[in-house]
Formats: C-alpha cells, sequence, structure tokens
C-alpha cells in the first residue's frame, strides 16, 4: 500500500512530491503517463518565475523544469507511467484504479491542471507558443510598446486585456456578441482604458504569419473582413479542468467542486474528503502561475504527510 499518491506530473504535483518525501514520507508514487513537467514544458521563455532567470537567450519551459523532476526523485518520489481512471475511498483507504490495475493509498493529491479551451480558427494551433498565447500575466511583457488582440468576453478576457493595456500600445478586443459576460465592474474600467478598442460582433477566421511566429489575424465582423496586424493574440474562450478521475460512475464527485468543476479546497489544500488534497490549476481560484502551483504543491505535500502521521500509527 502506498502512503501518498500523487495525480499529475507538473510543478504541483512535483513539488509536492518533493516537500512529502523529504519530510520523511516513504511509499509515494507519482502518476502521470508522460515525462513530468506539465504544460510549462512546452513555453519557450520563461522570464517569470523567481531566482531563474536568462537575458539572450531565455529560459524555456523544459529548461525550467528539468532538474525538478531530478529533484524530486532524489529524495525517494517514484513515477509510475500510468493513467489514472478513477479515484474511490473505502473506509480510510483510497481505491485508485489505473489502465495497469488498482493500486491503494493512504492520502492522495490530485494535481491534474486544467487546459484552455480552443476557439478554433485556422492556425491556432500552429501559432500557439508563436504568438498567440492564454496567459497575458506570463507573455504580455513581450509585446511591450506593441499592439496585440484579446479574445474572448468574460471576465478572465476583460481582465488580461486591462492588465495587457499596462504593458501595450494597443490592445483590441475581439468578442463574438456586443455585450459581454464580464461582471460590469470589469466591464467599465476596460472601457476606461483609452487603449483599449472593442471588435464586437466577430470572430476570428485565421492567424497568419511565418517561421518566425504570428504577423496577424482575420477578422469577419457582421460579413467585413479584417486584416488585423498584431504580432501577438490572447485568447480566453474557458478553461477546461482536468477533473475526471474525481468523478463516480454516476457523474457527481468525490468531493465538492464548484459550478465549473474545479476543485474546493481550503487554504491547507484540503478537499471536502478527508486525506484528499487538490493543488495546482485544478483547484477554484487558481492564478494559473507555474510559482502559484508549487506553492500549493509545497502546501499539499506537508498537509498530507501530517494527515498520515496523525491518523496511521505506522
Amino acid at each position: 500500500m502506498l502512503n501518498l499518491a500523487i495525480i499529475g506530473g507538473g510543478p504541483a504535483g512535483l513539488t509536492a512530491g518533493l516537500y512529502s518525501t523529504r519530510g520523511g514520507l516513504k511509499d509515494v508514487v507519482m502518476f502521470e503517463v508522460g515525462m513530468p513537467g506539465g504544460q510549462i514544458t512546452q513555453s519557450s521563455e520563461i522570464e517569470n518565475y523567481p531566482g531563474v532567470f536568462r537575458e539572450d537567450p531565455p529560459i524555456t519551459g523544459m529548461e525550467l523544469m528539468e532538474p525538478w523532476v531530478k529533484q524530486a526523485m532524489h529524495f525517494g518520489l517514484k513515477h509510475q507511467m500510468s493513467e489514472v481512471i478513477s479515484i474511490s475511498k473505502e473506509g480510510d483507504i483510497f481505491k485508485i484504479k489505473t489502465d495497469s490495475g488498482e493500486v491503494e493509498a493512504r492520502a492522495v493529491i490530485v494535481a491534474t491542471g486544467s487546459k484552455p479551451k480552443k476557439a478554433g480558427f485556422k492556425g491556432e494551433d500552429e501559432f500557439f507558443g508563436k504568438g498567440i498565447s492564454t496567459c497575458a500575466t506570463c507573455d504580455g511583457f513581450f509585446y511591450k510598446d506593441k499592439e496585440v488582440a484579446v479574445l474572448g468576453g468574460g471576465d478572465t478576457a476583460l481582465e488580461e486585456a486591462i492588465y495587457l493595456s499596462n504593458i501595450c500600445k494597443k490592445v483590441y478586443v475581439i468578442h463574438r456578441r456586443d455585450k459581454f459576460r464580464a461582471a460590469p465592474p470589469t466591464i467599465e474600467r476596460a472601457k476606461k482604458r483609452e487603449n483599449i478598442e472593442f471588435i464586437l460582433n466577430a470572430t476570428i477566421k485565421e492567424a497568419y504569419g511565418n517561421e518566425m511566429g504570428l504577423e496577424g489575424i482575420i477578422i469577419e465582423q457582421e460579413g467585413k473582413i479584417i486584416d488585423l496586424k498584431v504580432p501577438g493574440l490572447f485568447v480566453f474562450v474557458g478553461t477546461e479542468v482536468n477533473n475526471k478521475v474525481l468523478k463516480k460512475e454516476d457523474g457527481s464527485f468525490i468531493c465538492d467542486v464548484n459550478e465549473n468543476g474545479e476543485v474546493i479546497v481550503d487554504l491547507k489544500m484540503h478537499t471536502s474528503l478527508k486525506g484528499l488534497f487538490a493543488a495546482g490549476d485544478v483547484r477554484v481560484d487558481a492564478p494559473k502561475q507555474v510559482v502559484c502551483a508549487a506553492g500549493d504543491g509545497a502546501t499539499a505535500g506537508m498537509e498530507a504527510l501530517h494527515y498520515i502521521q496523525e491518523h496511521f500509527d505506522d
């Protein structure tokens, strides 16, 4: 039997593994189908992780995460390349169903993250990471004093547009309707920014560029075609929480989640089910930053260690 099962091998999962094993916990296994590291390994430039900086060329996501794996394994974390299908609890013990069999554990940390939804226009995949981004905090600085576009009409889209307006020369907000889903105060704040321009009742048809990156986007607005030449496009059309491992057969969840399927936790990463913790982008109100996911993982790892020490004699 495992003491701790960690589901997910991104920054939150790896940090949870590091803090729990370095704290003395044995039999800790991280379940991750591919190589650990998470979505951040796909990023070509990392400039906002504290204490890790290289000006030219910038640190890549792969370079950032490489020592994390080695460090966590050094203290005893084990990696099992199995897909977790579901988690259940019988008495004090968790049953973890994987594609290679069932495993039992005394505590579980879910760090499966989330993924941005795609808008579905031509060129979206081709230029993702080469001008198309889903994180203004991560990539906005690269477009300092330049013009960029934001796609979306919710709170996140407008909040990120406001953030970008402090950095960029101009921000175009593209939305398929003439009304926003964002909160009224957020809409008013965005409208007051002189360098934010709204392109409403519009959709992006295509992103184009060359091997160097994005050069512009083709927009259709009420039958009219607009060729908007911008080097940066930020897409905010929602996220998909990777919470399927927490679902029961009847579609309900083994712990409390909010209306978006994000796991509800307290400040110590405890879920509503004792012995189950959630860390990183899978949890409610996650800032979706590597440094924050790592902090979640550290908290969850220490809390799982304390939980096992308090509830199990051996």
